[in-house]
């Protein structure tokens, strides 16, 4: 294990009626609030009036950004900083998903910094401060809640990349909030939930048994939650072990000592940055080629893998044998619940694969379970159509 600090000063409130919380966040953090949301499905939820109700009655004069994408864009998030530099913001309240609250972190860390906030998108700049951010979770999926990760969309540029923001001071988390979302996006929070582990998981680190098993277990407890909540949406208690799964996926505990990878996510940066195709969709389909084409640099961590999330049975079988059925079962998983297992499921062709390659690959190769060059991306994105 290696070296490490850990420290995360996210406040996690969970369960039935926390948003009731949310009148002692406004005498703490301030009046003047910034409403960040997505494509309105607070408002159809009931959710958006909830909110409102709870500042107006604490007095608040709210400004809003509405419309935030899935693939949230650097045009939106400098609607909302031009908004706080206006309106003298005293914090940000984001209420949806990942895709909301990776805005808000930018809108955050932009109203505070005087440059382009694609600066911290770009590696030309990192973060000094921030707004306060709190967040009102509605999906099951990035983990951004409580983590500081953010990922922007510059689509004058076609480019995607994830940069620093920062903590949430806090978030409500209430799988009540959860029941209303749509079975594809539900299908591709689990894809994203689970590829967030691999990227932690798939390392050379010796000597983490801790960590192993803290993402052995979230995977073992996401596949056995997935099926109950996409077959019963408002099943309580599988939603609320997929949110909390969300979370610990990506919140700083997994990592700690453990050299990562997340190849794959800038790989599909890299195709949703040109198609605009959903992460969690993107992940699906990529992380079963990544795991074939990496697999034998180290066969131990894979074997490993397929025994223990997959019950796969080592008897009578090679090595390569028993690493290829865990990816084949990770493949068939994925199928199983109806996410893509292909980029033609998305009319994607090897038409671009080259500048996605180059795209995924801006700062030289990417990756440390292997290093990728573009031409090895490029290979995974073919085997991927």
């Amino acid at each position: 294990m290696n070296n490490f600090v850990y420290h995360n000063p996210t406040e996690l409130i969970f369960g039935k009626g926390q948003i009731s919380v949310l009148a002692d966040k406004v005498q703490k953090l301030g009046k003047s609030i910034l409403l960040v949301y997505g494509g309105g499905s607070i408002k159809r939820t009931g959710l958006y009036d909830k909110v409102i109700a709870i500042l107006q009655e604490q007095g608040c004069t709210v400004n809003e950004v509405a419309g935030v994408e899935p693939n949230p864009r650097l045009s939106t998030v400098q609607k909302g900083i031009d908004l706080c530099k206006q309106n003298k913001i005293d914090w940000i309240l984001a209420v949806g998903g990942g895709s909301v609250i990776d805005a808000a972190k930018a809108m955050a860390t932009g109203a505070v910094y005087e440059g382009n906030v694609w600066d911290f998108y770009s590696r030309k700049a990192v973060p000094k401060g921030a707004l306060p951010l709190g967040t009102i979770l509605t999906l099951a999926a990035t983990g951004s809640e409580m983590n500081r990760g953010s990922v922007i969309t510059n689509w004058e540029t076609q480019e995607k990349h994830g940069g620093t923001g920062t903590f949430p001071t806090f978030s409500i988390l209430d799988p009540e909030h959860t029941f209303s979302v749509p079975k594809d996006q539900t299908i591709y929070g689990i894809c994203d939930i689970m590829s967030h582990v691999f990227e932690q998981y798939f390392s050379h680190t010796e000597n983490i048994p801790l960590q192993t098993r803290f993402a052995e277990s979230i995977l073992l407890t996401v596949i056995e939650n997935a099926q109950k909540a996409i077959d019963n949406p408002n099943d309580y208690d599988a939603r609320a072990n997929l949110l909390y799964c969300g979370t610990m996926a990506l919140n700083g505990t997994l990592p700690v000592g453990v050299v990562t990878d997340w190849a794959t996510h800038s790989i599909e940066h890299a195709v949703s940055a040109i198609y605009d195709i959903p992460h969690g969709g993107g992940l699906a389909i990529i992380f079963p080629q990544w795991m074939r084409y990496v697999y034998k640099e180290n066969v131990e961590r894979f074997k490993r893998f397929a025994i223990h999330v997959w019950n796969v049975d080592p008897a009578g079988k090679s090595d390569d044998e028993i690493a290829l059925a865990g990816i084949e079962a990770t493949e068939a998983f994925f199928k199983k619940i109806g996410a893509p297992t292909r980029l033609a499921d998305y009319q994607i062709t090897d038409e671009k694969i080259d500048e996605m390659a180059k795209k995924a690959t801006p700062f030289g190769p990417i990756g440390n379970f292997k290093k990728l060059h573009a031409e090895d991306v490029a290979q995974i994105l073919r085997m991927s159509l």
